[in-house]
């Protein structure tokens, strides 16, 4: 097939895919309901009767990004504690247990202080209040029915049941049998309508064994955990999502209350619902059990904004370890009318191997196993980084890298991207929509989300069309104005010879 005929065969494609865009949006429209309940709280119903079950996801719009000092980690803690159960499902006796909680926090208030004096500190008191500390937790563990909220959702039929936390938001999902809709409409209300914090100490311990797996004991992890501290010296964003050990080993039950009361507000939350559930039957359900859930008023926008960068950074660990390259750059938030710029040229340069940095790097030089990037990173609420990574072949190290990352930079900067390569990334990006829209569970995920960050899950599917509209001049100017060396910070592990080992015999 000539190039010519190349070309009309994707322009083709393209316009049928754009128009099953609208199609489907059209679509989508009629079977959806959207409605703010009064006490703030929006509920997004997909009807999609092709099988008897439904699938949803709760998210609520407050992950790491909304900590402040002293508490990171708990928009994490939360991912953890939402499978405790309520004040019936979870404990033998709510009255005895909450006696117990009561005195778990005075003891823990006591010993926290005693063991972060500064001056002074009497070792013999701390240990004394932590065991009477740790006699109140084993007094309060007393009452906890192991796993009965899992257990109970999973005998109703229910699958899937997870949640994650991520710099933006965090999410609670799960599946169902139609018939056990008032069930969840219960479950999913009770973690909202108040705190239930049994266990949490025991959940801190788990959290700070992954953050030690996560970042203390992987060299990439520690090289992301510093990357994002240099890239961002203001923001959020430049704190690990998991938290500092120290904040960890040091918040409690009642710092995650007052963050519960903050931000788990109707007013800040989205749940959408896809399945085999009308809308008509189902919001009276939901208007009975979330209705339940206190009015509040919605938690300050946040008001550190980083500032502009203005000299290039970096960062390099030296170890025993894989090498490996990382590069960002800052960009507007995801809301930004460029957004769906950034989008094509994430496609273009690092998605899958039809990218530009899989083609030259890995194929053709094979200087990398493997070259790619990611767009909004480490989240999209707030101005974030366009960032490429890559894992050098055996024999090249990661500083080795960065020029030819940049000599295809510079092709965006200073060469149009061709017809036939923009047309594909077009392409793909339909295609992408559709598979996002393959599975009630993936669907209910993507509304929400689209909804809390946009204000409207319909751009899910306007997406298309913006990215239509890209041209080869919009990603040179996009491209001028970020690839930029005072806008980029660099982290790098350079491999570091292991200590040689001193042959049988030889004197120390």
């Amino acid at each position: 097939m000539t190039v010519r005929n190349q070309l009309w065969a994707i322009a083709l494609l393209l316009t049928v895919a754009v128009s099953a865009a609208a199609q489907d949006l059209s679509a989508f429209e009629k079977r959806t309901t959207v409605r703010k309940l009064d006490n703030g709280l929006t509920i997004i119903i997909l009807e999609r009767p092709e099988a008897p079950v439904f699938s949803y996801a709760t998210v609520v719009n407050a992950g790491a990004a909304q900590e402040v000092a002293g508490i990171t980690g708990l928009a994490h803690m939360f991912e953890h504690m939402a499978f405790k159960g309520n004040d019936v499902i979870g404990t033998k006796d709510w009255k005895g247990e909450q006696a117990a909680l009561r005195k778990v926090e005075e003891t823990y208030a006591a010993y926290d202080r005693a063991r972060r004096q500064e001056t002074a500190r009497d070792e013999t008191r701390v240990k004394q209040l932590e065991k009477e500390w740790r006699d109140a937790i084993s007094a309060a563990d007393k009452f906890v029915v192991t796993e009965e909220f899992t257990k109970t959702v999973e005998s109703a039929g229910g699958v899937g049941l997870n949640a994650g936390t991520a710099m933006d938001y965090t999410i609670y999902f799960y599946s169902m049998p139609s018939n056990r809709f008032e069930l969840w409409a219960y479950l999913e209300s009770e973690r909202y309508r108040a705190p239930f914090l049994r266990e949490f100490y025991k959940e801190r311990d788990v959290v700070m064994e992954e953050r030690r797996m996560r970042v203390e004991s992987s060299p990439v992890g520690r090289l992301l955990q510093q990357f994002m501290s240099m890239a961002f010296i203001a923001h959020p964003y430049g704190v690990n999502g998991i938290g500092h050990m120290s904040d960890l080993q040091t918040i409690s039950a009642t710092d995650a209350v007052d963050f519960f009361k903050k931000q788990y507000v109707p007013a800040n939350m989205v749940i959408a619902i896809v399945g085999d559930v009308k809308a008509a039957e189902a919001m009276p359900v939901i208007e009975k059990y979330f209705g339940r859930i206190p009015k509040a008023p919605g938690p300050e926008p946040l008001r550190t904004i980083e500032p502009k960068q203005n000299s290039e950074r970096t960062v390099i660990l030296r170890e025993a370890s894989q090498p490996f390259y990382l590069e960002g750059y800052h960009r507007p938030a995801g809301t930004h009318p460029d957004d769906s710029i950034y989008a094509a040229m994430e496609m273009l340069m690092s998605n899958g191997r039809t990218s530009r940095l899989y083609k030259s790097l890995v194929r053709d030089k094979k200087i990398a196993v493997q070259a790619s990037g990611f767009n909004g990173f480490p989240g999209e609420k707030y101005a974030n980084l366009f960032t490429y990574f890559i894992v050098p072949t055996p024999g090249n190290t990661a500083s080795s890298l960065a020029e030819p990352l940049r000599a295809e930079i510079e092709r965006l900067k200073t060469e149009d991207v061709s017809a036939e390569e923009l047309q594909s990334v077009k392409m793909r990006a339909k295609a992408s929509l559709l598979r996002q829209l393959d599975s009630n569970a993936g669907l209910a995920r993507q509304l929400a989300g689209y909804q809390t960050l946009h204000g409207d899950w319909r751009k899910l599917f306007r997406e298309i069309g913006e990215i239509e509209k890209v041209t080869p001049a919009d990603i040179r100017r996009v491209a001028n104005e970020t690839f930029v060396a005072s806008n980029r910070t660099v982290g790098m592990i350079e491999r570091l010879a292991p200590a040689a080992t001193a042959p049988k015999g030889a004197s120390k």
